[in-house]
């Protein structure tokens, strides 16, 4: 136990050297012992080794005065992250336009191939913006669509790829239709068949979000996607809350546009978001800001944003170091384990609800939790209250709940608090 320990605690520190060695290195080789690998490849009982995951926690500087159990909306960046943003943004302001576009800005394509590698696609297929509703708008606008054409969505998607279509619809004369789920739903043949039986032959896309940022539901985005494929019609994925968190590759989801926030379960710099489309889909799209040549085949004309924050999207790259040094299925494991711990202590307990299933095909780090006789700001202003624990409560078309959502640094300890403020809640 003791070697174990010191392997461990090694393999941490080992991060933070890590992210010294410079903007552009390969992924580290760990020096793990033959025997330790083995170990290590039953990742659902990694996910309880709490000697790890306690120096994983350190090296975030979350604030000891909250429990902040919402990181569905935004995470807080590990340690080197935030310092690699800070040397990168003193370097910027010794000379502006000398360090951001003749230093920093070299480091935008070995960047790209690293997301590319996580992402287990081509880095032609990759463009680097700031956040999942850029990304998608760039999709939602830049794509051929007529009027009369139909599109496919629902009523619990994230709103501004909900409005971004309306929009459309107004503009363009295009049909957004949406269909509506109750959530949880742990039947995936209901979930295609529901958005099968909403294709006609005027249907052109149909916008699928990965997991439902509301309670955390997964749909299961292959299978939708294949089922479009028989009818010759496009798939949009919104993966703002599954890319980082869920251990997959783009292309197997068989989807042809896929846009994700980074700032979320990859703890990457806040501001910070990753497009894919489908090689041969690129062409076809315009860009969402203009470009000079907009009907290129080339994926960095949806980069054409003019004067960003370098030093933001240069500590994407620190970022996917660090969840490299964890592992996609580790992470993915871990944050359900502890999503989990606290939903099956309280999901008995008279007056208390859940809106998320516990299975694992359906959900994975996001739970909402609802409390007979108290709405969703009730109970939100209870845990901050008496806990100061930090949640959010959701309304939102036939969802009332509150969303709780731990991460990688979330302590043990504090879920036990969540519990215990859940419990007398309740009780009340």
């Amino acid at each position: 136990m003791a070697d174990r320990r010191q392997f461990l605690h090694n393999m941490v520190l080992s991060t933070g050297a890590y992210a010294l060695s410079g903007l552009y290195v390969d992924s580290h080789k760990s020096s793990l012992p033959a025997n330790e690998k083995e170990e290590l490849k039953d990742f659902s009982q990694f996910a309880k080794e709490e000697d790890f995951w306690t120096y994983i926690t350190q090296s975030y500087t979350v604030s000891p005065n909250i429990i902040n159990l919402n990181n569905g909306g935004v995470s807080p960046s590990p340690k080197m992250v935030q310092d690699a943003v800070t040397r990168y943004n003193s370097l910027t302001n010794e000379g502006p336009s000398y360090y951001m576009w003749r230093i920093l800005d070299q480091g935008r394509e070995p960047l790209r191939r690293n997301l590319a590698k996580l992402a287990g696609c081509s880095p032609e297929e990759i463009a680097i913006n700031r956040n999942a509703t850029e990304s998608l708008n760039t999709v939602i606008y830049g794509i051929n669509l007529a009027k009369g054409d139909e599109v496919i969505g629902t009523k619990q998607d994230y709103p501004n790829m909900i409005q971004a279509w309306k929009q459309r619809e107004m503009r363009d004369g295009i049909i957004y239709k949406q269909i509506s789920f109750d959530f949880p739903l742990e039947d995936e043949e209901e979930i295609v068949s529901r958005f099968e039986k909403a294709v006609t032959s005027k249907t052109k896309v149909i916008h699928i979000t990965h997991i439902i940022n509301w309670v955390g539901q997964i749909l299961p985005v292959k299978k939708i996607c294949l089922m479009a494929k028989k009818y010759n019609i496009a798939t949009i994925v919104d993966g703002a809350h599954s890319f980082g968190l869920m251990d997959f590759k783009i292309p197997e989801l068989q989807c042809d546009y896929f846009g994700t926030s980074l700032h979320k379960f990859l703890s990457a710099p806040i501001g910070s978001g990753m497009l894919w489309v489908k090689k041969e889909k690129i062409s076809s799209v315009w860009p969402l800001v203009c470009n000079d040549k907009p009907q290129s085949e080339d994926i960095r004309k949806f980069e054409s944003l003019g004067t960003r924050s370098f030093p933001i999207e240069q500590g994407i790259g620190e970022a996917i170091h660090f969840h490299n040094h964890i592992g996609s299925q580790r992470k993915e494991d871990r944050i359900r384990f502890l999503k989990n711990y606290w939903a099956n202590q309280v999901k008995d307990i008279k007056g208390v609800k859940l809106h998320t299933s516990l299975k694992d095909n359906y959900s994975c780090a996001i739970c909402g939790l609802s409390i007979e006789g108290k709405t969703p700001a009730e109970t939100e202003q209870f845990f901050f209250e008496k806990y100061k624990i930090h949640t959010v409560s959701i309304v939102w078309e036939n969802i009332s709940c509150v969303r709780i959502t731990p991460h990688v640094y979330t302590r043990i300890s504090d879920l036990d608090i969540l519990v215990e403020a859940i419990q007398t809640l309740a009780k009340k």
